[in-house]
């Protein structure tokens, strides 16, 4: 019999629903200025924004750059 290993990566306790404040697919795509960097995302990742930007005639370049910038004006 194996023994079950606690994934430390794992809330331990009460867990909290939080509301969903990421916007759908469709309103990632906008204008703005930008600042040029690198940056190492999944292939799964990528893949879903090209499809996502394929599919309402964007870039998923600009889809991802809404979300980050979404992400922090969330945090700020």
């Amino acid at each position: 019999m194996k023994k079950h290993r606690m994934d430390q990566d794992m809330p331990v306790g009460e867990l909290k629903k939080i509301d969903d404040f990421l916007p759908p697919p469709k309103e990632l795509a906008v204008q703005e200025e930008t600042v040029m960097v690198t940056l190492r995302l999944s292939e799964k990742s990528v893949e879903f924004f090209k499809q996502q930007a394929k599919r309402y005639h964007t870039k998923y370049q600009k889809m991802l750059r809404f979300l980050v910038d979404r992400y922090a004006e969330r945090y700020s």
